[in-house]
């Protein structure tokens, strides 16, 4: 593929950019344009495609804020997401501007953006709607355990020592921690206070069973980002938005990602999504983590999920503040509703 060269001077391009992707006539095939804001992207569909555009931002470990930094980023998504969905991550393309001061997608001219094109699939075919709707069924889950038992069996082991992977969980549970508590003005206090004094006494008493799944080589590169929203049931059977900006934050355990996509079915109103994906991939992997892992797991991906929804509450202009408060109360009662371990 031929890159174009970037522009070097960058002032207000954003917004110039934003203006020219929500015209339809900016489009190889024009069409209506909708556009989705994400914490991390815009993306844009239009007829039969979908275009991804990252935000220029600086966040954690994540550095969009250059133009040869985005690009990169939407090359990787597009390598790593082939596999698990095939035929729908066609390319990476530039808008460039012309010489006469217009842009373009694609085409001669000097790159000012990039954008990752995919093909566009029915909403209704998304495990999210068919659970929103009451049309999620038994059959469907097994068909998503399989797919998934044959990814994992296949994806590479990560070579951790012990001592690595309990520094992990250590350092996780303490940035949620230092994240609710920040906010605690915007939430429960009892339930923040319950949900991480859980967490925290597993990880005081249960050390042993995360050097298990070490020592037993359980932890791999998976999906990283596995939510019903990325879950297309077909057919054929898609997994989409593998995590593609950090890839530390794909090695888990596969009972910790099955865990996450449980408990966010489980917040849509599908309880019982998570417990039969759990025993379809024992039963696959040949494989059965303790009850009370599995709950660790569960309630450290919700307590987690709870942080990223208030974390919105930084941002100079968050959209829908009142909606991150309840989304994060929500995802704690989540947390909070198996046993104590």
């Amino acid at each position: 593929m031929i890159v174009p060269k970037p522009e070097t001077k960058r002032p207000g391009i954003c917004d110039e950019v934003v203006d020219f992707l929500r015209q339809s006539s900016s489009y190889p095939t024009p069409a209506p344009v909708e556009m989705v804001e994400t914490h991390m992207s815009l993306i844009f569909m239009v007829g039969d495609r979908v275009y991804k555009m990252k935000k220029a931002l600086l966040l954690g470990s994540v550095d969009f804020t250059t133009i040869e930094a985005r690009r990169r980023n939407c090359e990787r998504e597009l390598q790593l997401n082939r596999a698990l969905a095939p035929g729908i991550y066609l390319d990476v393309v530039a808008i460039v501007r012309r010489r006469d001061g217009t842009l373009a997608i694609g085409g001669d001219g000097m790159a000012v953006e990039w954008l990752l094109a995919m093909k566009r699939l029915d909403h209704a075919g998304f495990l999210s709607a068919l659970i929103v709707c009451g049309r999620a069924r038994p059959v469907d889950i097994a068909a998503i355990g399989e797919k998934l038992a044959d990814f994992y069996t296949s994806a590479h082991r990560i070579a951790l020592t012990v001592a690595d992977h309990l520094e992990w969980w250590m350092l996780g549970v303490a940035k949620i921690e230092a994240s609710l508590n920040h906010f605690l003005p915007h939430l429960t206090v009892g339930k923040v206070a319950t949900a991480l004094a859980r967490l925290n006494r597993f990880l005081a008493n249960h050390q042993p069973w995360l050097a298990e799944r070490v020592a037993h080589h359980r932890i791999l590169d998976g999906h990283g980002d596995l939510r019903p929203e990325h879950v297309y049931i077909g057919p054929p059977l898609l997994l989409l938005d593998r995590l593609e900006f950090d890839a530390r934050l794909r090695w888990s355990d596969p009972f910790d990602e099955a865990s996450f996509l449980g408990l966010e079915c489980e917040h849509l109103g599908a309880p019982w999504v998570g417990p039969q994906l759990v025993a379809l991939l024992a039963a696959h992997l040949r494989d059965a983590p303790k009850p009370a892992l599995l709950g660790f797991y569960r309630g450290y991906r919700a307590t987690l999920r709870a942080s990223l929804s208030i974390e919105h509450l930084r941002d100079a202009r968050p959209r829908t503040p009142d909606l991150w408060p309840r989304l994060a109360e929500a995802y704690l009662d989540i947390a909070l509703s198996d046993p104590v371990v």
